[in-house]
């Protein structure tokens, strides 16, 4: 039925695969939140660095 370099290459291809997909679950679910969070925490901290520049100018 089956080789046995037959099966290797399907368990490689098997392992690379599920690697990846398991790698882009980790993505999706982790790194992407993290790094919207964190950009939208840096624009936050300088929209708020610029408001108080205008503020101690006006001053």
């Amino acid at each position: 039925m089956f080789e046995f370099g037959q099966y290797l290459g399907f368990l490689a291809f098997a392992g690379i695969a599920l690697i990846g997909f398991w790698l882009m679950v980790f993505l999706l679910t982790f790194a992407v939140p993290y790094w919207i969070g964190g950009s939208l925490l840096e624009m936050f901290k300088e929209k708020k660095e610029e408001r108080r520049k205008k503020k101690e100018a006006l001053q």
